[in-house]
């Protein structure tokens, strides 16, 4: 990967990685500290759940056709943002402290880029699932009737996006040309390009504060309209579960975004007296969290979900027992299998219920 601007007249392409971290006032340090330890140990332990919960959530859209649907699909693209996310910070797990020394240029762009394009890619559809659930609740649908071509293009509109603000840096918005424009927290960065970048991914935090919040008015106003004509507790209870999962998603994110987003803008803008360095990897390891919490909101509130991770986690809990000669009551999965069908079955005919009674309550009170 080549540095665009690195062979300009002026430009330190000779000096090491050291060199631009000493002029930030990024001091390397050369042995391991115990807050360097307890940093990359936390963010190890965070990254292993994230990778395994996440390729979780992807195994079981994947073998589960109930969940062939747009919103699962952008769901599962979800999950793969979140594990990439947390690949990229494996890697960087791998490539900080005092092992930062032995980098080259371009191995730190790589780093760096990783970890923009991942977490660019987790908000954006974080972004995408907010719009789809908009669309979905305000046209009293089940599902999308987008076709699977538009969600691959959108898909793929995604990841074009995250993966340009990956290389923006490498493409020219650095700082080695000019070392007075170079960050704290990230010294080969332009100043300018943490402020775009802090500013661009609040305002898309602000639109899906703006998306969630209207979401959540408009629910509530429905469920008062339900309980004057209906008494279906299923409708209740879908409306309630909706309520909390959008306080979930709100307050999730703005625990694990907001502060390494404002701690970025107050190293853009050169505020010497904010100590940015002093939270720098502890808002790096809780912005990562909310690609462990993402499946967790997502998915795990979701009963077939649920049921399908049991089922992929039982499989391969009988694979092991059968290698290990273990023999199980087969009486027992078969009592386990009819449970899980019949809660399937019960779940369609509730949800074709509760079409029917949305449709009988619009009935209604367009008669009246």
């Amino acid at each position: 990967m080549d540095i665009e601007g690195e062979d300009l007249p002026g430009c330190h392409r000779n000096e090491t990685v050291e060199f631009f971290y000493n002029k930030s006032g990024k001091m390397i340090s050369a042995v391991w500290r115990p807050k360097d330890r307890l940093v990359v140990g936390l963010g190890l332990t965070v990254c292993i759940i994230v990778i395994l919960a996440n390729i979780l959530v992807m195994s079981a859209i994947i073998t589960n056709r109930r969940f062939h649907f747009p919103i699962y699909y952008l769901l599962g693209n979800l999950a793969a943002a979140d594990l990439f996310a947390g690949i990229s910070y494996l890697y960087l797990m791998f490539h900080t402290g005092p092992w930062t020394i032995k980098l080259t240029k371009r191995q730190w762009f790589v780093r760096q880029g990783l970890i923009d394009t991942s977490l660019t890619a987790s908000v954006v559809n974080l972004l995408a699932v907010a719009v789809e659930r908009h669309q979905t609740i305000f046209t009293m649908q089940l599902h999308s009737k987008m076709t699977n071509r538009r969600v691959l293009l959108l898909i793929l509109g995604i990841w074009a996006v995250a993966i340009v603000m990956g290389l923006v840096p490498t493409m020219g918005w650095h700082c080695l040309c000019d070392l007075d424009d170079c960050s704290t927290m990230a010294p080969m960065y332009s100043r300018r390009y943490m402020v775009f970048w802090a500013v661009l991914n609040l305002l898309t935090f602000s639109v899906m504060v703006g998306v969630y919040t209207r979401i959540f008015v408009y629910v509530r106003h429905k469920s008062r309209r339900m309980s004057q004509h209906t008494t279906q507790v299923r409708h209740r209870e879908t409306v309630v579960n909706l309520m909390k999962t959008v306080s979930m998603i709100l307050g999730a994110f703005v625990i694990c975004w907001t502060p390494g987003l404002v701690v970025l803008l107050l190293d853009g803008l050169n505020c010497e007296e904010c100590n940015v360095l002093k939270y720098e990897k502890y808002c790096l390891v809780l912005a990562e969290c909310n690609s462990l919490v993402n499946p967790i909101i997502y998915s795990y509130r979701d009963k077939d979900m649920r049921r399908t991770f049991k089922r992929i986690l039982c499989c391969l809990w009988g694979r092991r027992g059968e290698e290990a000669g273990v023999r199980f009551n087969t009486l027992d999965q078969e009592t386990c299998r009819n449970r899980e069908i019949e809660g399937a079955v019960d779940k369609d005919n509730g949800d074709q219920l509760l079409i029917l009674e949305d449709g009988k309550d619009m009935l209604k009170a367009s008669e009246s």
